[in-house]
C-alpha cells in the first residue's frame, strides 16, 4: 500500500496555463511542475525517514549508514526522472486523475537515480556531487576523524557501494507501494526492470570506453548516451509513466514517447559532454574533468575526428594528468576544431526531433506543452 501520509492528502492540482502567457519557458514549466516535485519530495522524506528509523532500531551504526543513503537521495537534484514520468502519466490520463496513488512509483525513480550516482561517483573517483563531497569521500573523512584502522579511502568506497545497493533496494520497495491494479503494477515493473538493465549496460560501456579510448568512435559514444543517460533519464521514465496509466505497448503514444525520449535523452547527454569540459564547478556541483580523465565523449571523439595535425598532437595530452593551465588550452583546442559548434547543432537537431514527436494526437495538450518546455530546459542548462 502507498504511504498513508501521502495518499491521505488532497490531490495536488498542477496549474494549467492558457493562451496569452508570455512568461519564459522556464517560468511556465516551474508553474506546471513545482507541485509534483514538492509531492515527490514529501513522499521521499516520509518513506526514507521510516526506513532509516527501521535500520536504526537494529543498530545505531546501521541507522547512521542509512542516514548517509537518505541524504544521498535528498541532497538536491532537479527531479527530472520523476518529472518526465509524471508527464508521461499525465499525458495519458489528463488533468483530473488524482496524483497520490502513483506518487510512490514516481519517487522510486529518484531513489534509483541516487543508486546510479553513488556507484558512478566511486567508478569516476569524483570528489563532489551537487556541490557536496561525494558519499565515498565523506565517509572516508569520517574514517580518518574517528581514527579507525585500515585504508580510509577503501572504507569510503566500500560504504558508498553499500549505500548505492541500499538505494536500489529502497527504490524497489517504494515502487511496490504504488496503488495500482496488480496486473498494471506488474507491467510497470517490467518496464522498470528493462530501464535498469539498459542503464547498467550503458554504464559498462562508459567504463569500457575509458579503458579503450583508441577503439572508440562518435557513434559508440552516442550509444553510451542512449543507454547510460537517455534510457533512464527520459525515454524509460516517460514509458514508465505511460505504464502507470495502463497504456499498452502497441499504443501510438508509446512510439511518440520513445521518439521524444531518445532525442531528448541524447541531447541531455551531449549537454553533459559540454559541461564536462566547459561547465563551472560552482554551478554544476562537480568538477569539469573530462579533459583530465580522457573520457571518450561524443564531444572529444568529434574533436579528434576534426583536428588537424597540430590540434591532434595537443589533444593527445587529454587524460595525461594535465594541469589547470593545460586543461584550459585543451578546451580551447577542442573548440577550435569546430566540435563544440557541431555538438550544439546536434543538441538543437534532437530538440527539434523531440518537438516533432509531440505532434502525436494521443498526447494530452497540457502534457504536450510541458514536455516541449522540458525538452528545452533539460538540454540548455548550466548544471
Amino acid at each position: 500500500m502507498a504511504n498513508d501520509a501521502v495518499v491521505g492528502k488532497a490531490p495536488r492540482v498542477i496549474p494549467v496555463r492558457r493562451g496569452g502567457d508570455t512568461d519564459p519557458v522556464r517560468a511556465r514549466l516551474a508553474a506546471y511542475t513545482e507541485e509534483v516535485v514538492a509531492a515527490v519530495d514529501d513522499t521521499l522524506v516520509a518513506f526514507l525517514d521510516t526506513e532509516t528509523d527501521a535500520l536504526a532500531a537494529i543498530d545505531p551504526s546501521a541507522g547512521e549508514f542509512a542516514t548517509i543513503a537518505r541524504d544521498s537521495v535528498l541532497a538536491g537534484g532537479k527531479r527530472l526522472r520523476p518529472t518526465f514520468a509524471y508527464w508521461g502519466w499525465r499525458g495519458v490520463v489528463g488533468g483530473a486523475e488524482p496524483l497520490p496513488p502513483v506518487l510512490p512509483a514516481l519517487a522510486a525513480l529518484e531513489v534509483l537515480h541516487a543508486f546510479a550516482l553513488t556507484h558512478d561517483d566511486v567508478m569516476d573517483s569524483s570528489a563532489t556531487r551537487r556541490g557536496r563531497p561525494t558519499a565515498h569521500v565523506a565517509v572516508a573523512a569520517q574514517h580518518v576523524a574517528a581514527g579507525w584502522r585500515g585504508d580510509s579511502g577503501k572504507f569510503g568506497e566500500n560504504v558508498a557501494i553499500l549505500v548505492g545497493d541500499l538505494c536500489l533496494v529502497w527504490a524497489d520497495r517504494l515502487l511496490a507501494q504504488a496503488v495500482l491494479p496488480p496486473a498494471r503494477l506488474l507491467a510497470v515493473r517490467r518496464c522498470y526492470d528493462q530501464m535498469r538493465v539498459e542503464t547498467v549496460a550503458g554504464q559498462y560501456l562508459d567504463v569500457l570506453g575509458e579503458s579503450d579510448p583508441t577503439n572508440w568512435s562518435v557513434e559508440r559514444a552516442l550509444q553510451v548516451a542512449r543507454y547510460k543517460t537517455a534510457s533512464y533519464t527520459v525515454r524509460w521514465p516517460l514509458l514508465f509513466g505511460a505504464g502507470l496509466a495502463g497504456v499498452g505497448a502497441d499504443s501510438p503514444l508509446i512510439a511518440a514517447y520513445t521518439r521524444y525520449g531518445q532525442a531528448v535523452g541524447e541531447a541531455f547527454q551531449l549537454c553533459d559532454d559540454l559541461l564536462g569540459v566547459y561547465g563551472d564547478p560552482a554551478t554544476t556541483g562537480k568538477p569539469a574533468g573530462d579533459l583530465r580523465t580522457g573520457k571518450p565523449t561524443a564531444l572529444l571523439m568529434l574533436a579528434r575526428s576534426r583536428a588537424d595535425h597540430t590540434q591532434r598532437r595537443a589533444l593527445d595530452q587529454i587524460g595525461a594528468g594535465a594541469d589547470d593551465r593545460e586543461v584550459t588550452r585543451l578546451a580551447e583546442v577542442v573548440a577550435e576544431t569546430g566540435a563544440v559548434a557541431q555538438v550544439e547543432q546536434m543538441i538543437s537537431d534532437r530538440v527539434a526531433e523531440a518537438l516533432d514527436a509531440l505532434t502525436a494526437p494521443a498526447i494530452d495538450d497540457t502534457a504536450r506543452t510541458a514536455l516541449a518546455g522540458l525538452a528545452t530546459v533539460a538540454t540548455h542548462r548550466r548544471a
